[in-house]
């Protein structure tokens, strides 16, 4: 009889483990964005978000954790339990970061890559009275007065600085980096003729280059954005196999259980294929993506290496 009741007991546990993993998720889950509310990265996963939790049949909500060039946020997931319910939502800094901070609390090793979610290309701009009238235009200036020519980011981390900076390196100019705190100062400094151009996100840039307040000379994809079809693309003009993307992705605590990761990465790619996300996102100048955790895995280590690169042949510091 005793035998029996083990047996019993042993199954009924065995079923209650069953019942609570398959139950997840079981309460709201959280995004963390460590940037600031209101940009591109933020409108984006909060667009996700509720598609998210729809096929997951549970709140999603987006938790804005800003600071150090994405770190405080990146820090707290690296520290929170690997249970599926707290997410990374993070761009292209994550993997600037680690060719910049010599102590970062984290490593690659404490996040597991989900997905990549979008690829945005940079736009270069002028002021739209700028006597720069093309690339060729900027790279003969450049040349006949080196370090006279100078160009915007939203600080040394931001893909801003380092998309300008593979341009310079390409292109043997001697232009001066102006580091700002963000990109929307820049790009309006920009605008009022304090600096000669810029990288800025297409999502920032694109509704002042189609009002007519800036002037697109190039674009950092390797191929033309259908909303800009008449911009060429640097690789294409001046500068073969130029890229630079601003990125969105995913990625959870490292450890979390692979039945929850699966979960989660179906969630992802179907909301990410629906045509209305598709359209959103495109509105915004950027692709929806949605790839494998392998493959996220396997950007994120080219990524990571080619701005090392630009790091150390820049000698780069944080502003």
């Amino acid at each position: 009889m005793k035998k029996i009741l083990k047996s019993v007991l042993l199954a009924c546990t065995v079923l209650a483990g069953a019942a609570a993993h398959a139950a997840f998720p079981e309460r709201t889950i959280t995004i963390v964005v460590p940037y600031a509310p209101g940009g591109a990265a933020d409108a984006l996963a909060r667009q996700l978000a509720v598609r998210m939790g729809a096929k997951l049949g549970t709140s999603v909500i987006v938790d804005n954790r800003p600071g150090a060039s994405g770190t405080i946020g990146e820090g707290y997931v690296a520290r929170a339990a690997a249970d599926g319910y707290t997410m990374l939502y993070d761009a292209t800094p994550f993997s600037i970061n680690p060719a910049l901070y010599s102590n970062l609390p984290f490593a690659d090793k404490n996040f597991q890559p989900l997905s990549l979610v979008s690829l945005s290309p940079n736009v270069l701009i002028v002021r739209k009275e700028s006597p720069i009238k093309d690339q060729k235009d900027l790279i003969a200036r450049a040349k006949a007065q080196p370090g006279k020519l100078n160009f915007a980011s939203g600080g040394s981390g931001t893909v801003q600085r380092l998309a300008a900076e593979l341009y310079r390196q390409g292109l043997d100019l001697d232009m001066v980096h102006v580091p700002y705190k963000s990109g929307g100062p820049a790009i309006s400094d920009v605008m009022g003729g304090q600096v000669d151009f810029m990288f800025s996100t297409m999502a920032a840039s694109y509704p002042l280059i189609s009002s007519g307040k800036l002037r697109a000379l190039a674009i950092s994809s390797p191929k033309r954005s259908p909303l800009l079809p008449e911009v060429p693309a640097v690789a294409e003009s001046v500068l073969p196999g130029y890229e630079a993307y601003e990125w969105n992705g995913l990625l959870l605590p490292a450890g979390t259980p692979d039945a929850i990761v699966k979960q989660l990465h179906k969630a992802v790619v179907e909301s990410l294929q629906e045509e209305e996300m598709k359209k959103r996102f495109a509105d915004m100048g950027a692709q929806a993506i949605g790839n494998s955790p392998a493959e996220f895995t396997s950007f994120l280590q080219k990524e990571a290496a080619k701005w090392a690169e630009v790091v150390r042949k820049g000698n780069i510091k944080l502003d």
